[in-house]
């Protein structure tokens, strides 16, 4: 079965940093791209990095103890790979808004997850679950 996929395009602040951020340390191959914006391909979904101005603020909600930016995207990872990226994180010091940790633990839903800000401010969030049954439990 064919999955669809998303497209996703945001505004960032510089490009040449938005491309060392998603293509580098993210490790996202880059698609088309003009002095304007630049195609990622975003564990097989389109994200476009459009420049422009920063915006301000970040509102967040409060979820399971932790203030969850209202406005952020991600991918969801197999526990394998989203250790992996925890790592790499960490170790390109990475200041991140949500450290990685479980949350819901013990209940549907239970997921590790981690959330930080791109270079322009657009906060991402990966998460990963144990069992896939639970994306959607309730």
């Amino acid at each position: 079965m064919d999955i669809p996929r998303f497209h996703l395009a945001f505004p960032v602040r510089d490009l040449a940093e938005a491309r060392a951020f998603y293509g580098g340390l993210l490790g996202c191959p880059e698609g088309r791209s003009s002095d304007d914006w630049i195609d990622f391909d975003f564990h097989g979904h389109q994200i476009v990095t459009h420049l422009a101005p920063p915006e301000a603020g970040v509102a967040t909600n409060p979820v399971d103890g932790e203030d969850v930016p209202v406005r952020h995207f991600g991918v969801i990872l197999s526990l394998p790979q989203w250790e992996a990226l925890a790592e790499r994180l960490k170790a390109a010091g990475t200041r991140f808004i949500i450290e990685p940790q479980v949350r819901f633990k013990g209940e549907p839903g239970e997921q590790a997850t981690l959330f930080f800000l791109d270079p322009s401010g657009n906060a991402l969030e990966f998460k990963a679950f144990a069992d896939d049954a639970m994306v959607f439990a309730r």
